[in-house]
């Protein structure tokens, strides 16, 4: 059986650096949030509201970061075992051709 997988280290560590900066761009509207506070917006009711949602974005912020931080350590290791086994496959076929 042959495989069709393909696997492009160059694809694997531009995803690992977009995964990076994602982990920048949340941290940096969490810590933007973070400076509104619910009492500068008005009204009891939309102040109670705004630091509800301060709670649960945090929370939810939080949970995404811990996942996209998973993935982005998953992404580079594959990406290093792929280049490792692409260069030993490299030095295989120089080392028949050396022969030949």
């Amino acid at each position: 059986m042959e495989s069709d997988l393909q696997v492009n280290t160059d694809q694997l560590g531009r995803f690992a650096t977009a995964l990076s900066r994602s982990l920048t761009s949340l941290s940096e509207a969490r810590r933007a949030l973070e400076h509104v506070r619910a009492a500068q917006l008005g009204t009891k009711e939309l102040d109670e509201a705004c630091d509800g949602f301060q709670g649960r974005w945090k929370y939810g912020a939080d949970q995404l970061s811990a996942r996209i931080r998973t993935v982005h350590v998953g992404v580079k290791l594959s990406r290093e075992g792929y280049a490792q086994v692409n260069k030993a496959i490299e030095s295989a076929f120089r080392a028949v051709d050396s022969r030949a």
